[in-house]
């Protein structure tokens, strides 16, 4: 069973192996190095946002140390992680009491859903996986505890805790769930009393370095948002389509054996929604963030396949015909949409290295990621054959086109070269910092990622990114 759990889990995503790295995925490894050594975990432990990823920064700088800079063996490592986190699907919701049948039911589902697959495609998103792996560990064992009493499980659960509050703000929400899936829910408040308050102090140290949390000044979350809206479409996307209709075949068959469950599912989603409810990027939830949630959704279709199944136990047919359209819908969604989504985003990064391989300072304008990843990118790849990089300034219509590729994915056209005359033409230049050439005088190559909507003062050849 585990086997065929593993298999699931692997198929919509051996595709994104192949994937070069995207964007974020240099920064995180660039402070995995910084951090993740044990000589750097007191630098960490002083960091007000990273010290939050601690776990994902540790197994980044161990994974680099076993396999090398290479792509593949970070992707494995989140796949690998994704197959662990099914497993771990399964084992608690037979703890929680589900029998085999439908606790196999959700925990494939979970294994083969797309809806969270950005959290196991982009590594950089690895920490989404491990705080979802230490808080089915610290339910585990909690759910031991309370049926046995020993200190050993105790400190297993708290143990797992800590971690999974080194690996995601978002673990915070585990406490409520320690009362609520209890089997005595009034006698387990008290036992729940530790694990609240680490996670207030966990809180308060974040409040108190909110001057060098980024996320508290760059307007991504707000406390003021509006949070109802949000999760009221996060809600909608993570029900689509499977859960919808799960939740209609139930109402319409009105089987209520598997109330209790759905109540645990709607606890489970709606408190690992919540946190991530209070942003203002965007609509709704990214679906990285759903992966938590995601497990409340693998239980709802799980009680509504368990009611298709009984309608038709007579005939074996529609159950493993429903169940292959299942496993196709969402592999065929990852492969044939989201696998093209995330080449499109590598593919800026990858133009930028390709052309720094001449060797000829390039001058970047309008690129869809930060200066930093651009930089780190060259960096990291290159060496110390890395050519100085021009962050030049952009007419804000090239801005507002760079945010369009982000939201909509980019399609790389050509490639081509900018006459500049010296260092001084770049508003924004800075060398890099492994680069001891100086930009002389002569042809700098620009990469120029953007719908060009003016006419530019110099003509030019470019590596052009349309939108979508």
């Amino acid at each position: 069973m585990f086997a065929a759990f593993a298999a699931l889990a692997c198929l919509p995503y051996l595709p994104a192996l192949t994937l070069p790295f995207i964007s974020d995925d240099y920064l995180q490894i660039d402070l995995a190095r910084e951090y993740g050594p044990v000589s750097g975990w007191g630098a960490l432990a002083a960091d007000p946002l990273y010290r939050a990823r601690a776990t994902s920064l540790v197994l980044t700088y161990w994974t680099e140390r076993a396999f090398g800079f290479s792509p593949t063996p970070f992707n494995l490592s989140s796949l690998l992680l994704h197959v662990l986190n099914a497993w771990m699907l399964y084992a608690l919701s037979r703890k929680l009491g589900l029998a085999v049948i439908p606790s196999a039911l959700a925990a494939g589902f979970f294994a083969v859903q797309e809806g969270h697959q950005e959290a196991v495609i982009w590594y950089a998103a690895v920490h989404e996986l491990l705080v979802f792996f230490f808080a089915a560990a610290t339910l585990l064992a909690w759910l031991r505890f309370c049926d046995s009493s020993r200190r050993r499980d105790y400190a297993v659960a708290f143990g797992c805790f800590l971690l999974a509050l080194l690996s995601k703000e978002s673990a915070v929400a585990i406490v409520p769930l320690l009362v609520l899936l209890a089997p005595e829910p009034r006698r387990a408040w008290k036992a729940a009393l530790p694990f609240a308050a680490a996670a207030a102090c966990y809180f308060g140290l974040a409040w108190a370095g909110q001057d060098a949390n980024q996320h508290f000044g760059d307007g991504t979350f707000a406390l003021t948002a509006p949070f109802w809206i949000t999760l009221w479409n996060s809600t909608g996307r993570l029900l689509w389509i499977w859960g919808a209709l799960a939740l209609a075949a139930l109402a319409v068959w009105r089987d209520r054996a598997w109330t209790p469950t759905l109540k645990i599912a709607a606890a489970w989603a709606f408190i690992f929604l919540l946190p991530y409810s209070f942003l203002t990027y965007m609509p709704r939830i990214p679906s990285r963030h759903t992966y938590l949630a995601s497990a409340g959704l693998a239980w709802v279709v799980a009680c509504g396949f368990m009611v298709f199944r009984q309608r038709f136990q007579n005939l074996r047919w529609p159950v493993y015909a429903l169940g292959t359209v299942i496993v196709l819908h969402n592999c065929g969604y990852v492969w044939f949409w989201k696998q093209a989504q995330f080449e499109k985003r590598a593919e800026p990064t990858e133009a930028l290295v390709e052309l720094a391989r001449a060797g000829q300072p390039v001058r970047i304008e309008c690129f869809p990621y930060t200066e930093g990843n651009a930089r780190l990118a060259v960096e990291m790849r290159l060496g110390e054959s890395a050519p100085p990089i021009i962050w030049a300034s952009t007419h804000p219509s090239f801005s507002r086109a760079c945010l369009a590729i982000e939201r909509q994915g980019a399609r790389l056209d050509r490639l081509g070269e900018f006459p500049t005359g010296s260092a001084a033409e770049a508003p924004l230049w800075a060398r890099s910092p492994r680069s001891t050439g100086r930009l002389s005088p002569g042809a700098a190559t620009t990469l120029r990622l953007g719908r060009e909507r003016s006419t530019p003062a110099v003509p030019t050849a470019r590596l052009s990114v349309r939108q979508d």
